[in-house]
């Protein structure tokens, strides 16, 4: 496409979260493409940042309905999907989400055919005669480094694997936080997983038998998901597993559906939490640093299900120094989950659980749970604010 720039104008590019180089938001194409983002990603925040590329803040679950909608009308789906099988089938792998929307709204249909797209059940089986054109390539699908653990996050995660009961269904993504979640999960029971994602870490889970999804009442025995990423050994795992099954993002993160499951356990992260609850987890300030994804989908849906938890959990301090829980969100800041909608908030030094606390409670939970660095500048600003704690 970018190879063949000369010959294009006025592209809208739409996404979610993608990984690797992006040329076509290089300065030299503008008036040529122009990227518009569900979710920012590091290969995009400069460029949306500078005003060279654009985001919409929007509910993961709802990004389906701008396509069925016409509000974004898709002219062109762009999608990548493993060889057809016998019966004529391509399926779409590791990315279900709103891959599948997007086919449905399309006038035009373009797939990359590539071997090592693994076949996954679910909702991402497409028949190769929905394909318009197609071209084939044989490389490797992108790997994502799950990375090492750190201590803070140890902490943290043993701190969570504290709240997660057996028989739990539990909603968690990528990076140390998760990983950490489920490496103290190892003697648990009867655990589920219905998730809009998950990589690596789920796999000993699995084959330990403490994730086996027989508790859950929707989809049982199923690891439910709308995307995976992660390394080749997640991409080998849900190949052609029948107890994987990828559906839709308007699915997975519906919030009637996730209810229905027992004792959902939402495990999500944040850039900065106020005195008061409020969570931000996309912005730095003005900053466009991710996107809302699924966390309020899952926060409400977890609040709602019988025994349900949701967790929003952050080391205490960022890489600087400065700390994560503050008095104010920094101007600008986007307010991702609701103070309203907040319960559990969990850093290296404990749990502060916010669900029916006054303003009061809640700054006095946050400051016991802050970086001791930070708790006497804290605790002085609470004061001015909400009086004796």
């Amino acid at each position: 496409m970018v190879a063949r720039s000369v010959e294009l104008t006025d592209i809208e590019i739409v996404h979610i979260h993608t990984e690797g180089p992006l040329p076509y938001l290089d300065k030299k194409y503008q008036g040529i493409f122009r990227g518009n983002a569900f979710f920012v990603g590091s290969n995009m925040r400069k460029e949306v940042n500078q005003g060279l590329a654009d985001y919409v803040p929007i509910f993961l679950s709802e990004i389906p309905l701008l396509f069925s909608k016409r509000i974004l009308p898709i002219d062109v789906a762009l999608i990548q999907v493993s060889p057809p099988d016998k019966h004529g089938y391509c399926s779409l792998g590791p990315s279900v989400d709103v891959s599948l929307s997007a086919i449905k709204s399309a006038k035009y249909v373009v797939a990359q055919i590539n071997p090592h797209v693994p076949r996954t059940h679910g909702d991402g089986m497409i028949p190769a005669s929905a394909i318009h054109a197609a071209v084939e390539v044989d490389e490797p699908i992108y790997e994502v480094n799950v990375g090492t653990i750190s201590d803070v996050e140890r902490k943290i995660g043993q701190h969570i694997a504290g709240l997660v009961e057996d028989g739990a269904t539990l909603q968690l993504g990528i990076g140390g936080i998760p990983n950490a979640v489920l490496a103290e999960l190892i003697h648990h029971k009867g655990l589920g997983i219905h998730t809009e994602m998950f990589s690596d870490g789920v796999i000993d889970l699995v084959e330990r038998g403490v994730i086996t999804g027989e508790n859950k009442r929707v989809l049982p025995y199923k690891i439910v998901s709308s995307f995976v990423m992660g390394s080749r050994r997640v991409y080998d795992f849900i190949d052609d597993n029948p107890a994987v099954t990828l559906k839709e993002a308007s699915y997975t993160n519906d919030t009637s559906i996730i209810r229905r499951n027992p004792k959902v356990t939402a495990i999500n992260s944040a850039i900065e939490i106020d005195l008061t609850g409020q969570v931000c987890a996309d912005t730095i300030g003005t900053f466009q640093y991710s996107g809302v994804g699924g966390q309020m989908d899952f926060v409400r849906g977890a609040s709602l299900s019988e025994g349900g938890k949701p967790i929003i959990a952050l080391p205490s301090v960022t890489k600087k120094g400065e700390s994560k829980i503050v008095p104010f969100l920094k101007e600008g800041a986007g307010v991702t989950t609701t103070r309203a909608h907040v319960h559990y908030i969990v850093t290296e030094y404990g749990i502060a659980n916010l669900y029916g606390q006054n303003l009061r409670q809640r700054a006095r939970a946050l400051l016991n749970i802050a970086h001791p660095d930070h708790r006497e500048t804290l605790e002085r600003q609470a004061h001015e604010r909400f009086g004796a704690l």
